[in-house]
């Protein structure tokens, strides 16, 4: 951890991402399971919450895109998440059009909400939700913020990186989430939810 506060989630083991990413590219099968170990939790996180239970299967598409491009990637340990985020989600889209449904933040497992947050005002209120609880609220965002959410505070993304997985701009990247996370805590506040519960969700910067 640095001095100024937590990392955020993923920083600490972007150093041990980014040396096995460069392995991985000069054919070290070793590595290449190395920095799926770390990347592929917050990974199938996210996905579930595009496409619910077919997750695994956009993963595995997913990752044989990765595989198959693995020598084109230029960057870090940081840059390799935002590029293994940019290919999930376009497979997830690919599949959705194919069902012809809308994406939906819903179906994150325990493992990915139980996640490290900082304690400022919005991310504070979401430490007291439960599993199934944080799974309607995040449910009920409009697409645009849900995904902000997963991708700070699932993947581990800060908010350029973020920004270029969405397409978007980084301050409207960063507004969704601060808007996501207030209406998480807004409806976590009106409903009188309280610090009793496990900690399942805080975004990390």
């Amino acid at each position: 951890m640095g001095q100024g506060g937590e990392p955020r989630r993923g920083q600490s083991s972007d150093g041990e991402l980014g040396m096995a990413v460069a392995r991985a590219q000069e054919g070290d099968e070793a590595a290449f399971a190395v920095a799926y170990r770390i990347v592929q939790p917050g990974l199938l996180g996210y996905l579930r919450g595009l496409v619910g239970d077919e997750a695994e299967d956009v993963a595995s598409d997913a990752w044989l895109e990765i595989a198959r491009d693995l020598g084109r990637f230029r960057g870090d340990g940081a840059g390799f998440r935002g590029w293994t985020a940019t290919i999930a989600r376009h497979r997830a889209l690919d599949h959705l059009r194919r069902q012809k449904v809308r994406p939906r933040a819903s179906a994150l497992e325990q493992d990915m909400l139980d996640l490290p947050g900082t304690h400022s005002t919005h991310e504070q209120a979401l430490e007291a939700l439960s599993t199934e609880y944080a799974l309607e609220l995040v449910s009920r965002l409009p697409r645009d913020q849900a995904e902000a959410v997963l991708l700070r505070v699932v993947v581990g993304l800060d908010g350029p990186a973020a920004a270029r997985v969405l397409g978007k701009r980084p301050g409207a990247v960063r507004t969704a989430a601060y808007r996501g996370l207030k209406s998480l805590a807004r409806q976590l506040s009106a409903e009188g939810v309280t610090d009793d519960g496990p900690r399942t969700l805080g975004e990390s910067r």
